[in-house]
């Protein structure tokens, strides 16, 4: 007679496998044991490791695997242990089992009696499958909210992965303090040359073995539990940098801020695009004299106009000696609008509105010292003073409010703190400095820099605030 061809399907997940000790091979000598005793040929091993049943059937890689082979014809029976270990999802089940019907192949679990040639077997099967099914959801909602009360107690979760500068006190995250010297100067060194190239090779170079693969020092730039969040929460733990910073690196990380020349682009990440938004992108633009001789120039374009007419219909092109030019000659009107306004601001005289204000307040207090004389000699009831003293000191209020505001909005009118910062000869200086000191001159002094979408010019910038 012919040997009845079988495959081997194992599963376990890891929380079954920590609390019952069914492990894989506990499972594999099972049925192969139960195999051989029959007579059976043993085509091959399927084992899905770390699966629950509840997941979806892609997960379930070796699952897949034997399905091919079934559709394949190559086997004629699939042993397994017990029915949670097959299924415990009934949609995926009836799926399956149509496909064994299809190819003239039966199932069987060694631990329990299931006979689905019967409808009373297939209605057991069934039940069997929807209390495992409950009882695994169950099981993930109990879970679930474990971890939702961890997390709002701003604990980790169990095997969390400990960022480098971190470790793990007290269920908590916490500055490691061996580790977090590094950190700080690798963010310090960050956001002094703008590079992250730079800043991975200098923390590699400077701290040798103690310092974290080159693949980690790039994380570490977008992962945001360097700025306290984690688990969807800010202030998870304490924090190297700010929020506002880590936008800042992560916006800096759709530009292209290098040449392949390795010489840094000056504006990385300060131009935007005034059709799409996005950030310009820099790169090396060849001209070639009727002399012979080439030019290469830094240009900044949008690179989503590059990658699709659909995305961006700008077109926009601009040098970057434009931009470094424009940027020195509207730097140097400001200084001397600076200088010009400090001298008005002092001999100004003070406005209307300040005036009226003033005078009212004055008006009203002059009032109440009036109300406050009468009722201490008598002339008025204790009623009539208390609403009446309620009335003008809430106006006075008032009236305080509005000088407050007026001095705001005068106030308002002075230009960026930025420029204070200037003096001497501020323009020699910057153009002395090489290309990656002078991107951080820039970087740290400009927020952005803005193009007329009209006539694609360059038409104003933002001072970073101090």
């Amino acid at each position: 007679m012919k040997k009845i061809r079988c495959a081997l399907y194992d599963r376990v997940s890891t929380e079954l496998q920590v609390r019952d000790g069914l492990s894989l091979d506990a499972q594999r000598r099972a049925l192969t044991d139960y195999a051989n005793t029959h007579g059976y040929e043993i085509v091959d091993y399927y084992s899905d490791e770390g699966i629950t049943a509840r997941k979806k059937m892609q997960n379930r890689k070796e699952l897949l695997r034997l399905l091919e082979d079934v559709r394949a014809d190559k086997i004629d029976l699939i042993l397994v242990t017990k029915l949670d270990r097959w299924f415990r999802n009934i949609k995926d089940y009836h799926n399956t089992q149509a496909v064994l019907e299809r190819h003239g192949c039966n199932w069987k679990t060694i631990f329990e009696e299931y006979d689905t040639s019967t409808a009373n077997g297939r209605f057991a099967i069934n039940i069997m499958l929807s209390v495992n099914e409950n009882e695994c959801d169950r099981d993930s909602d109990r879970i679930r909210e474990v971890f939702a009360y961890k997390r709002r107690k701003g604990e980790i979760l169990s095997g969390a992965h400990v960022s480098f500068g971190y470790r793990v006190e007290g269920k908590k995250f916490v500055k490691d303090e061996n580790t977090r010297p590094i950190v700080e100067d690798f963010f310090e060194h960050y956001f002094l040359f703008y590079s992250k190239r730079k800043t991975a090779d200098y923390i590699m170079e400077k701290y040798g073995e103690h310092s974290p693969s080159h693949s980690t020092l790039m994380y570490m730039f977008r992962n945001p539990v360097y700025y306290g969040h984690a688990y969807g929460r800010d202030g998870f733990c304490a924090a190297y940098i700010t929020r506002e910073q880590f936008l800042k690196i992560r916006e800096a990380g759709t530009i292209r801020s290098c040449s392949a020349s390795r010489e840094p682009y000056l504006f990385s990440g300060l131009i935007k695009c005034p059709v799409c938004g996005h950030n310009f992108s820099g790169y090396r633009h060849r001209t070639k004299k009727p002399g012979g001789r080439v030019y290469i120039s830094p240009v900044y374009h949008c690179k989503q106009k590059q990658r699709s007419r659909l995305l961006c219909t700008g077109g926009i092109e601009i040098y970057e000696s434009t931009v470094e030019k424009f940027l020195l000659e509207e730097t140097e009107k400001r200084i001397g609008k600076l200088a010009l306004f400090q001298i008005s601001f002092r001999i100004k005289p003070q406005e209307a509105t300040s005036r009226d204000a003033r005078a009212d307040r004055e008006r009203l207090r002059s009032e109440l010292d009036r109300l406050n004389l009468l009722f201490q000699k008598g002339r008025i009831t204790e009623a009539y003073y208390e609403s009446q003293y309620a009335v003008l000191t809430q106006r006075l209020a008032s009236r305080m409010q509005d000088c407050d505001k007026n001095q705001e909005n005068n106030l308002g009118a002075e230009p960026s703190a930025a420029l204070r910062s200037f003096s001497g000869s501020w323009r020699e200086a910057c153009l002395s400095l090489d290309r990656e000191h002078r991107q951080a001159f820039w970087h740290g002094l400009i927020a952005a820099i803005h193009i007329n979408p009209d006539t694609h010019r360059l038409c104003g910038f933002d001072f970073r605030p101090q």
